[in-house]
């Protein structure tokens, strides 16, 4: 067995070790941390991109489901929670991801642990981006199938890889549409084209994507014109859409196949009936109200001009998502100190969510965040940075 103590310890020296640090959400984009109440601090973690987690539509549509349905489902979707509301909420995701049929799961987590292993298995192929997301690689080992990763975003590594591995099985090529933690964008139309090619299933994550890009909010497999091409379109609803829960869109024949197939989605309780009100409640906004995205973006590119403006020449990327590397954990953990002092909550982001050697401060901008906000975090991080 592991020497708890010791493990613990040997963290705490590397600057890995992880503490949760409850928070008390003021709204607007504003946090206290527990038991330093009087201070107020503006949150740039949140990836609530476009502030719909306090939307009135949003709190609206749970409140009213909650009189209606109750607090849960009760049982799991293949028992007696299956609910119409799950199947409204369904029809509208695929709907946004122009697709003819969806499946919604628990969580992120539990879609791509869930989806992947149902797809791939010991004799198949999961050809995988190096930065996709842990429960992505974790829904591959879990698989069973043959896992090669490919260099991150390195479509001309993947083609090699594809030429001596692809074969006579079935081969699952898995993406994120905007990583994570680096908050770059996967050149899907490329790959589309490369999987057309070799003959592979294609599923793309949108969780940082959905409701931020798109004309009307699905992601960047619309902006690019590729939904055609993607076979399976996940995504979340914790995100820009401000509530709880994933999906997966794709054609009915796969879904059919995913109800019958996907582990997570067989054996969990559904989603409650308030968070999927709320989830169907967002679907709907961010196709009637497009300003949202456009405020946001708005936001994001006032607050690079700030750093560009202010000396700070490292890549910013293309999103909403900015990585602010450091290096080293220790050093990451004593930034992110000097940004609170400042009123500013920004996580430090460690091994082993991000390679050895390239900890960052992960800034996220949101609808919440005022010109005056984004101002004063600029000038903020400029200072620690210099």
């Amino acid at each position: 067995m592991v020497d708890l103590k010791a493990w613990l310890s040997q963290q705490q020296e590397k600057g890995k070790l992880r503490r949760l640090r409850p928070v008390l959400r003021r709204g607007n984009g504003r946090i206290t941390l527990a038991g330093d109440e009087a201070r107020e601090l503006l949150d740039f973690s949140s990836n609530d991109y476009l502030a719909l987690a306090e939307h009135p539509a949003l709190i609206a549509a749970a409140h009213e489901a909650m009189q209606r349905f109750g607090t849960g489902s009760g049982a799991s979707r293949l028992m007696s929670g299956d609910l119409t509301i799950h199947h409204e909420l369904e029809e509208a995701v695929a709907a946004l991801k122009g697709k003819e049929a969806a499946l919604t799961f628990g969580s992120g987590y539990m879609a791509n642990t869930g989806i992947i292993p149902a797809l791939a298995a010991r004799h198949d192929l999961i050809f995988s981006d190096r930065l996709n997301h842990a429960s992505i690689h974790d829904g591959c080992r879990l698989s069973g199938a043959r896992l090669l990763r490919f260099r991150h975003n390195d479509l001309n590594h993947l083609e090699e890889l594809l030429r001596e591995k692809r074969g006579d099985s079935t081969a699952l090529i898995v993406v994120e549409s905007i990583y994570s933690m680096d908050g770059d964008r996967c050149p899907l139309r490329e790959l589309v084209s490369l999987k057309e090619r070799f003959g592979c299933l294609l599923m793309v994550d949108e969780a940082h994507a959905t409701g931020v890009f798109g004309e009307k909010g699905g992601g960047i497999i619309e902006e690019e014109g590729v939904s055609s091409g993607v076979d399976l379109a996940m995504g979340t609803f914790g995100k820009a859409l401000g509530s709880y829960g994933a999906y997966v869109a794709g054609n009915q024949e796969l879904i059919d196949y995913l109800v019958n197939r996907a582990r997570s989605f067989i054996f969990s309780t559904a989603l409650p009936p308030a968070v999927a009100a709320a989830s169907l409640a967002a679907l709907r906004l961010i196709g009637q109200e497009p300003e949202l995205r456009h405020e946001l973006h708005k936001k994001i590119n006032f607050f690079k001009r700030l750093l560009r403006t202010g000396g700070y020449d490292a890549d910013l990327g293309p999103s909403q998502i900015i990585p602010i590397l450091i290096g080293e954990s220790g050093t990451a953990l004593g930034k992110a100190e000097l940004l609170n002092k400042q009123g500013i909550f920004a996580t430090a982001v460690r091994p082993p969510t991000v390679p050895e050697g390239t900890a960052r401060l992960r800034l996220s901008i949101t609808r919440h965040h005022s010109t005056t906000d984004l101002s004063l975090a600029a000038k903020a991080l400029l200072e620690i940075m210099g």
